[in-house]
């Protein structure tokens, strides 16, 4: 658990680290698919979902897919986005203000606002679920009640009610 919680805050700061400024990794400005997947620890498979669903746009040369320090930090963007709840949709809009020449101000306060709202909705589930569990808990404890009242009623046997003679 504790290996898994490091390997989630790696995983952070690799997508904070791109999200700031999609600046070369060891010198590197363009990445291959295995080396993303390696990188956010996801499949290949998954990068090409993004891309089918428009979230990326790679550089084709034949089969291969050439992906910028622009694609890796829309990326970390948009797995730190599932990460948290939002949808595609959600994602997609935010990505898209990406390159609005505002040097990414919109683009901050669209997600900013975004993750205020997701935060309420999530405090509204956590009451909704607390409600939830304490209506469970009553009624598991009438439940439990009325199981000793049988076993109690049970533990008289069948002369329970018998007239004494």
């Amino acid at each position: 658990m504790a290996e898994q919680q490091t390997s989630k805050k790696a995983s952070m700061m690799t997508a904070l680290k791109a999200l700031e400024t999609p600046q070369a990794v060891d010198g590197q400005d363009t990445f291959r698919i295995a080396e993303l997947a390696e990188d956010f620890n996801v499949t290949a498979r998954t990068i090409r979902f993004y891309e089918s669903h428009g979230l990326l746009n790679p550089i084709r040369d034949g089969q291969n897919r050439i992906y910028s320090r622009q694609d890796r930090a829309k990326l970390a963007w948009i797995l730190r986005g599932k990460r948290v709840g939002f949808s595609l949709t959600e994602i997609k809009e935010m990505l898209d203000l990406y390159d609005a020449g505002d040097g990414r101000m919109k683009q901050r306060a669209v997600t900013l606002t975004k993750c205020r709202q997701r935060i309420s909705d999530l405090q509204s589930q956590r009451a909704d679920i607390d409600a939830t569990i304490a209506e469970l808990q009553t009624f598991c404890a009438t439940l439990e009640t009325m199981v000793v009242e049988q076993d109690n009623q049970a533990s008289l046997g069948p002369w329970q009610d018998a007239e004494p003679e």
